[in-house]
């Protein structure tokens, strides 16, 4: 079996209908790795405007990841902090070149990722946990906007 990766893992959640720690723990995973994507993306595109709105979102990701932190505490009833395993980030396996069309995947990717959510949110039986879920939620059409600006900078 290959490693996990940021977009195995992501994949890996498609069909999970309510989000436990383990559940939780992994979506700490995938948007810590997610600032990392979003600043590799940042460096390869060869334009600043669009890599100032990828950063945006990078630092927005690192937000997710501590909101879900803060999930995990609330399910766990103690303060909860990554192993050094869960620490790991995930390898982003992206080409060396980026180009527009790239972007058009990230906006569709952005949008399920908040489709995600509010269904995860929809299935939360703890009120503070679901105003997290649709509050990370609501942030990825955000980003999926700011990929789409990115995606139009690049074709212009």
């Amino acid at each position: 079996m290959s490693e996990v990766n940021f977009f195995t893992a992501n994949a890996s959640l498609a069909d999970v209908d309510k989000l436990e720690v383990p559940e939780l723990t992994l979506m700490y995973r995938i948007e810590m790795a997610g600032e990392l994507f979003y600043n590799m993306l940042a460096d390869r595109v060869n334009n600043e405007e669009a890599a100032s709105l990828l950063r945006k979102n990078a630092v927005e990701e690192r937000g997710h990841a501590r909101r879900l932190a803060r999930m995990i505490s609330i399910k766990n009833g103690a303060e909860w902090e990554p192993t050094a395993e869960e620490a790991v980030l995930l390898e982003v396996p992206l080409p060396e070149e980026i180009d527009a069309r790239m972007f058009a995947g990230i906006v569709k990717g952005e949008l399920n990722g908040d489709a995600g959510y509010q269904k995860w949110a929809d299935a939360e039986d703890n009120e503070e946990v679901e105003r997290l879920l649709r509050l990370n939620g609501r942030e990825e059409t955000i980003h999926a906007g700011r990929a789409q600006q990115v995606f139009d900078l690049l074709n212009a």
